[in-house]
């Protein structure tokens, strides 16, 4: 990899996520060469995809170049790679690009969709955890209204235009309230010759309420929020199997969508190496103790989404979103500086300061550890919260200009077609890309 030999530790870290960047800039300063391995070049902030899924903001909006965030730190290094194995016993990791070793290694691979072994729903649905993915949904859509305008068949053309999002999680809520918008908005002035009213936004959960992680009053009014925009609802149901045309569900509801969207799960990014049963936990999260070292491994650590550190406040781990994995990433920088200079680590806890989510325009649901509210001023403190973790200065200008003109001229105008996407199995899928 042509990583100079240096006197400092080495310390390597997979993945470029919210953890892994908050631990290369707090060891920036201080006396470790970091090498930081990551299969994109760039940070995605993954809060905002369903706006670029739906139009709202263009992807060089919420992603930013991995070099540029660490530009100038001494002793740094960037390498491109797909890790492809990790080797604790010679302290090497493999990857496409050859092989380097660590003194310290932490694994920051962050979470992909969990599709729960289904085989249909994994093959024809579509997700939304990455850029590439966002950009595919974004197509499919527009595609799919492209395509109702030709069809004679009114039993096609309903399907066309009808949306099954499954998962009432902050993903799928806000997905449905920004799909909502674009079908009072948007649509009968881009398709006037098309009874664009008949299209539907389903929005399906398995439990009694959305938003289960927050709040029954949060719970409460982002349904409300949502059917006010005109989204049907359905709780206590579960999706079962999906074709590419028909949603089946565990009742005798069915659905004719052309488009699923999974929103339903997520579960670890694994790693060739720290698969052992004695490394993994639910999810394929690997259990670390309250220092961040994966168990039974004193060199090896593991933050964020993929990493599982059981207390008794949160016996299941840490909730997987951008908050704990920043706020683990600062604590093991800290730890690890400690560590080299044979010093004694200091356990983590963990700061919980609320959770948000976005229903539409004028309308979000915001849980802090004191206060809770609904609505107008609820939606400005989501926008100035993912304004402020943006990173970038350029990334918050464009999305707060975008997000005012949206406002507006209630438009979204990047609902453009610049890759086209067809929808097919995804094994076949997979099979081009590598092609």
């Amino acid at each position: 990899m042509n990583i100079p030999q240096s006197s400092y530790p080495r310390v390597v870290i997979i993945g470029g996520g919210f953890g892994g960047i908050a631990l290369a800039k707090k060891l920036s300063q201080k006396e470790a060469q970091v090498v930081l391995l990551d299969k994109h070049n760039y940070h995605n902030f993954q809060p905002l995809l369903y706006q670029v899924s739906t139009g709202g903001l263009e992807p060089d909006s919420i992603a930013y170049p991995i070099r540029k965030v660490l530009q100038g730190y001494p002793n740094f290094f960037f390498r491109l790679a797909q890790v492809q194995e990790v080797k604790t016993d010679t302290k090497r990791i493999k990857t496409n690009i050859g092989e380097i070793f660590y003194d310290y290694l932490v694994v920051a691979t962050g979470s992909e969709t969990n599709f729960f072994g289904n085989k249909g729903i994994q093959s024809m649905g579509m997700a939304m955890k990455t850029i590439p993915q966002s950009l595919n949904l974004r197509s499919l859509i527009l595609e799919n209204f492209e395509q109702a305008l030709l069809t004679d068949d009114l039993h096609e053309r309903d399907a066309l235009m009808n949306f099954v999002i499954v998962g009432g999680g902050p993903t799928g809520v806000e997905l449905a309230g920004a799909l909502a918008e674009i079908k009072k908005g948007i649509l009968p002035k881009d398709y006037p010759d098309l009874d664009t009213r008949r299209a539907q936004i389903n929005l399906v959960q398995g439990s009694d309420r959305l938003l289960p992680a927050m709040s029954e009053v949060a719970s409460r009014k982002a349904e409300k929020f949502l059917e006010e925009l005109g989204v049907n609802v359905w709780k206590n149901i579960r999706v079962t199997d999906y074709d590419g045309k028909k949603v089946s569900t565990n009742t005798k509801t069915i659905f004719e969508a052309e488009t699923l969207v999974w929103a339903a799960g997520v579960q670890a990014v694994g790693l060739k190496g720290l698969d052992a049963e004695t490394f993994l936990c639910r999810g394929n999260r690997l259990r670390v103790n309250e220092f961040h070292q994966i168990v039974g491994l004193e060199d090896v650590f593991a933050i964020g989404d993929v990493a599982q550190m059981e207390t008794e406040e949160f016996p299941h781990g840490h909730p997987m979103m951008a908050q704990p994995a920043i706020q683990q990433g600062r604590n093991l920088g800290d730890n690890l500086v400690r560590a080299i200079e044979g010093k004694p680590m200091k356990p983590f806890v963990y700061k919980d300061k609320g959770s948000m989510a976005t229903v539409g325009r004028n309308k979000a649901v915001v849980d802090l550890p004191k206060f809770k509210f609904q609505g107008v001023f609820a939606w400005f403190v989501w926008m100035f919260v993912h304004l402020y973790f943006l990173i970038g200065f350029r990334n918050r200008v464009v999305v707060f200009i975008n997000w005012v003109y949206n406002y507006i001229r209630f438009d979204r105008e990047a609902r453009l077609i610049i890759r086209p996407f067809k929808k097919q199995n995804r094994v076949e899928r997979d099979t081009l890309m590598q092609d």
